[in-house]
């Protein structure tokens, strides 16, 4: 029997850590509870591959468990046919601030790597998945826009066999990227502030949730 397909979990937007890796010692500018520097991680408006506050040199770092925790421990859980033969469920950390484009390919790379680690597994490496292996995504709200530019870039190359969507503005949405357009409403909690609305501004990611973005 054709095992489980190994699992993608695609978090939302800003609901991956970021690092700064420039120091000697890395430092997070971005986490799930305390550290919201805006300052940090502003990028460059005329070149959105770096920072507009150097040195630095920002990176993903790691899903929020708090949110993501539980969903990744409960598909591991609940897919699995067998106890001693589990699924292996991947979150996606990604850098939010980027142009999905360039998101699509870390995704590209990932989907080839999650492929590859999976080989590994006896349970896997011994059944028909061995031959033709696929995986499955799981994307909320950003993440499901990140799968669909995925799939329209690598077609049928993209080893996906099944996905599930949750949250995601198809269609656009003004409530995630209000901070954008008003400056009214925070992308990172608590009171919103005049460095917060610049890092915003110059976030590509947030565009692409506008309705026709």
């Amino acid at each position: 029997m054709r095992p489980q397909n190994p699992v993608i979990v695609i978090p939302g937007i800003t609901a991956s850590e970021l690092r700064d890796e420039y120091p000697v010692r890395p430092e997070s500018v971005w986490s799930a509870i305390l550290n919201h520097d805006f300052e940090r991680i502003c990028q460059h408006p005329e070149d959105l591959r770096y920072e507009a506050k150097e040195p630095a040199r920002v990176r993903a770092d790691a899903v929020f468990p708090l949110v993501y925790g539980d969903l990744v421990a409960e598909l591991r859980h609940n897919l699995a046919r067998k106890a001693d033969e589990p699924v292996p469920v991947f979150p996606f950390a990604y850098d939010w601030r980027q142009p999905l484009r360039l998101v699509v390919q870390q995704l590209a790379g990932f989907v080839q790597e999650v492929v590859d680690r999976t080989k590994l597994l006896r349970h896997y490496a011994t059944s028909d998945w061995f031959d033709e292996p696929k995986v499955d995504l799981v994307g909320h709200s950003m993440g499901g826009l990140l799968i669909t530019g995925y799939l329209a870039e690598f077609g049928k190359k993209s080893q996906v066999g099944r996905v599930a969507t949750l949250g995601t503005p198809f269609q656009g949405s003004y409530e995630a990227p209000i901070k954008v357009l008003t400056g009214t409403s925070s992308i990172g909690g608590g009171e919103q502030n005049s460095r917060e609305r610049e890092a915003a501004r110059i976030t590509p990611a947030l565009y692409h949730l506008l309705p026709g973005g």
